[in-house]
């Protein structure tokens, strides 16, 4: 006589059958009815989680495509992390690593998933900013600039924050973008298109725990051989001033 699977090898029967229902069967005196709830609910789920993630992504497709995506998402994805709020960037995870790009996928899909995860993982960040010892309301030349630490920057293919209904281009511009997403003290979300140059500046601020605003531009000047240093310092101050009213800059100390 047959010995009857134990207990977790029907959970993993259970769960082959909920990820992938038409080529994993049900566990064994399953009835169909009670299963169909398992399947819908939990794929329902799934579904309900990635759309309000990527809404901008979910509305670009069909209703069957964008549901083929989410099933194959579950079928095929291995996670590596239990948490719920971190099934998105499972998805993008998903969509970077083991999805094969179909003849009629958007070629900024991968991107625009990212991007719009993005957003998701910022507000969930349990980072937070230091404001000890900065003056916000300091000389941005004569102190040194202080980004903040939920301020992200990405370089993209494509313009990511404009695609929609209205715009979809089918190549990449021949330059790409770039973007710093942030989020405010009072836990808006903002964003601020750079261009390389202040994209650049912004980098070397990160890294910096010594130079002045002033000091800064003068050496990015002299790495990109701008030929006119005081007015690259004046186009710098500029831009340091939007990324502090953005809240990608703090001040300085």
């Amino acid at each position: 006589m047959a010995e009857s699977p134990d207990f977790r090898e029907i959970q993993y029967a259970f769960a082959r059958h909920i990820r992938d229902p038409d080529n994993n069967p049900a566990p064994i005196e399953a009835e169909d009815r009670r299963m169909a709830i398992y399947r819908e609910l939990f794929f329902n789920n799934l579904l309900s989680l990635l759309s309000q993630t990527f809404p901008v992504l979910k509305k670009l497709h069909t209703k069957k495509k964008w549901r083929s995506l989410v099933r194959q998402f579950l079928v095929q994805h291995e996670a590596q992390s239990p948490y719920f709020l971190e099934v998105p960037q499972e998805f993008v995870a998903f969509l970077e690593n083991t999805y094969k790009l179909q003849d009629d996928d958007f070629p900024f899909l991968i991107e625009l998933a990212h991007y719009e995860w993005v957003e998701l993982a910022l507000s969930v960040s349990d980072e937070a900013n230091d404001l000890t010892g900065i003056d916000v309301a300091g000389d941005l030349l004569a102190g040194i600039p202080v980004r903040s630490k939920l301020a992200w920057t990405f370089a993209y293919h494509f313009p990511v924050h404009r695609i929609s209904a209205d715009y979809q281009p089918d190549a990449a511009p021949d330059e790409p973008t770039f973007l710093a997403i942030c989020r405010k003290a009072s836990d808006d979300m903002d964003f601020m298109e750079l261009n390389p140059v202040t994209a650049r500046l912004l980098e070397m601020i990160e890294s910096n725990d010594s130079d002045s605003g002033r000091e800064l531009l003068t050496k990015l000047a002299a790495e990109i051989h701008y030929p006119d240093p005081d007015a690259l310092i004046q186009h710098g101050l500029s831009a340091m001033q939007q990324m502090l009213a953005a809240e990608i800059l703090l001040g300085v100390k």
